[in-house]
């Protein structure tokens, strides 16, 4: 006769458990403001090489801290404009590259002048084409 063990698991089994989840769930935390800290450091050089390492470092934060999480859904209903962009990169299959060319269009038009406006003309072109 075939004799089926069932195997319990125990408390301190359940207990070691929960205290790995909280020591990666505080690591992450930790490397996550890390990455902003970098992209914010990062941010005065030429190019946009400190915005997408920001919102690398904000996705690791949101994700792991409830706190953060809350306070950006606070920040997000008062100005839903300038975090609307963040908030479709935090999504699980991000659309990045429509979030880049729109962000490129908004910098466009309040940096240069409209007759210098290459990223709307190009769209423009495009759309034209369809």
């Amino acid at each position: 006769m075939l004799q089926v063990l069932h195997i319990r698991r125990s408390e301190a089994d359940e207990l070691a458990r929960e205290i790995v989840s909280r020591v990666m769930r505080w690591a992450l935390l930790l490397l996550g403001l890390a990455i902003v800290l970098a992209g914010i450091a990062i941010a005065p050089l030429p190019g946009p090489g400190g915005v997408p390492v920001i919102v690398i470092g904000l996705m690791i934060v949101l994700r792991n801290s409830f706190r953060a999480r809350r306070v950006f859904v606070r920040a997000q209903r008062r100005h839903p404009k300038m975090l609307f962009p963040i908030r479709r990169l935090l999504r699980r299959e991000p659309e990045v590259v429509p979030v880049a060319w729109q962000q490129l269009l908004r910098v466009e038009k309040l940096v240069l002048p409209r007759r210098m406006r290459l990223a709307r003309r190009l769209r423009l072109r495009m759309r034209r084409r369809r």
